[in-house]
């Protein structure tokens, strides 16, 4: 999924060799991993994990990163051609690549569940566009959901992540939002409440944490993908005003706030996943530019930005402050809390 905006919806925004089926006194739940332990004390913990969505922006990472710690995953794809580009075998050895009629048997031979699919909404709305946008989500989670359901009780998974968006709050350039914020009234908010409502009709045994997404940065992927060329041509700048906020979080952070959701049982519920400092878009675009060397004074005016994504654009042009409550209370360490640090060790 390359989207996530201040909405994992944003503008730009956007397992195993064999089946595995794990013992009761080994269940992974057993133990609580800390994201910020070191490697090899996470290691002695194997997990079995699919994930919906592995070829995207935040499922590529999650893939590597659970692949050098040893876990067994499964990469649930309607693609499996595509899959194996970007999972060679050279490469990620064991890691078992499935289609659709081969996921009922990965989740019951998993211990937990990642749903990260849904197509990119980078691209001008039509009505056709946003259905797709809103049945490309509740689809594959109703389909994860009931294969989840269906499974025995000796080998059903124990945990379910599932993203959702920022896109729940609505826009705003005066509120802040977190966990506890009702949802907006646009079309995005509605497609995050059917989106985890969809998520919330698993098993009751099954720990679900439904993690909100805002704007994803990193190199190869998301917003920065597309504004990287913008301020090498020295064209830079924000998107209309520059005066709304802009909730977003490393790559590296929202990866290692997914595992530890994987692993801690404390981890359920609703959970941004934002950093704990957003930014209005202007003073992002400041730090883009002075990380690059390059000017940021040229906005993007509105009437450019509505008739490249129309209707889509309100979600640039209005944003929203979105703070990580639970992450904080329960004490996830954010390796990169500031924008600045977080771009300069992207771009370094």
């Amino acid at each position: 999924m390359e989207l996530h905006k201040a909405t994992a919806f944003s503008w730009t925004h956007t397992i195993s060799t064999s089946l595995h089926v794990p013992q009761p006194l080994l269940r992974f739940e057993t133990k609580r991993l800390r994201v910020c332990c070191a490697s090899d004390q996470i290691k002695e913990n194997k997990m079995t994990v699919s994930i919906t969505g592995a070829t995207g922006f935040i499922g590529k990472r999650l893939v590597q990163r659970l692949h050098a710690d040893n876990h067994s995953i499964h990469v649930l794809t309607r693609s499996r051609s595509k899959a194996e580009l970007i999972f060679p075998v050279r490469d990620f050895p064991g890691i078992k690549i499935a289609e659709e009629p081969e996921w009922k048997d990965c989740i019951q031979g998993s211990d937990g569940i990642v749903n990260l699919a849904g197509l990119p909404i980078s691209t001008r709305w039509s009505s056709e566009i946003k259905k797709e946008i809103k049945t490309s989500r509740i689809g594959v989670t109703s389909k994860i959901v009931e294969l989840i359901n269906d499974s025995p009780d000796g080998v059903r998974p124990t945990v379910l992540v599932s993203a959702t968006a920022v896109g729940y709050y609505g826009t705003s350039k005066t509120q802040v939002f977190d966990e506890k914020s009702p949802s907006g009234n646009d079309y995005l908010a509605e497609v995050c409440r059917e989106w985890e409502g969809t998520a919330l009709k698993v098993n009751k045994n099954v720990r679900v944490a439904l993690i909100r997404i805002g704007v994803v940065l990193g190199k190869d992927g998301g917003a920065l993908a597309k504004m990287i060329p913008l301020f090498m041509m020295f064209a830079g700048g924000p998107l209309g005003s520059g005066n709304q906020w802009f909730s977003w979080i490393h790559l590296d952070d929202i990866v290692n706030l997914i595992y530890e959701a994987l692993s801690n049982p404390s981890y359920k519920g609703v959970i941004n996943g934002t950093a704990p400092n957003p930014v209005r878009l202007s003073e992002m675009c400041d730090h883009l530019g002075n990380v690059m060397g390059r000017p940021s004074w040229l906005p993007v005016p509105d009437f450019a930005l509505k008739a490249v994504l129309g209707e889509g654009a309100s979600v640039v042009l209005e944003g929203q402050r979105v703070l990580p409550a639970k992450a904080k209370e329960l004490g996830f360490s954010f390796k990169y809390p500031y924008v600045k640090d977080a771009l300069k060790a992207i771009l370094s």
